[in-house]
């Protein structure tokens, strides 16, 4: 495994990144379309061929892997990368929040902004405004949350996985 930034270029050990790997045992491309299957190659310095994998992470000096994403799910905003995880880890410290997710949503000042959504925990009445609050000031000036929507429940798959394509059309929906 290796980590690569936005221009394909190599990063060091302990840098975040989009995740390369390749082994026998990968996947040799997607079945019937080459078009994707060259989406996700990527060559090292010596012309060895790596797949994408979607995913962002950092790996240590070790080869300990750490994934805090999905590349498809990070926000692109005022130039700089957010990662929603470390949005919805600060969302989900709060008392009163059960569950928490954080999507992209599009602004035509910064191309991408962050929005949250919220599910309180039983019993307990969020206060929007003030959640918002807090949470933007743990955060640094470019990661701030635009907007917090509550939502009685995140989608999700059959395996449990928040399904943010979900929450970003639902967004899309209130926007239009």
């Amino acid at each position: 495994l290796k980590v690569i930034d936005e221009e394909g270029r190599e990063l060091p050990p302990g840098s975040k990144g989009e995740m390369v790997g390749r082994s026998p045992t990968m996947m040799s491309g997607y079945k019937n379309q080459p078009d994707k299957t060259r989406d996700m190659e990527w060559r090292d310095a010596d012309g060895n061929l790596w797949f994408k994998m979607g995913d962002i992470g950092i790996v240590d000096e070790d080869g300990f892997v750490q994934i805090v994403g999905r590349a498809k799910d990070m926000i692109i905003s005022g130039g700089f990368n957010i990662y929603p995880k470390d949005l919805e880890e600060i969302l989900m410290q709060q008392p009163g929040v059960a569950d928490a997710a954080v999507v992209g949503m599009p602004s035509e000042r910064w191309g991408e902004t962050p929005v949250g959504f919220v599910v309180a925990a039983p019993d307990h009445a969020l206060e929007l405004d003030q959640l918002l609050a807090t949470v933007n000031a743990e955060l640094g000036k470019t990661q701030r949350l635009s907007a917090l929507h509550p939502i009685d429940e995140l989608p999700r798959s059959h395996i449990g996985k928040i399904l943010k394509t979900d929450l970003r059309a639902m967004l899309a929906e209130t926007a239009g």
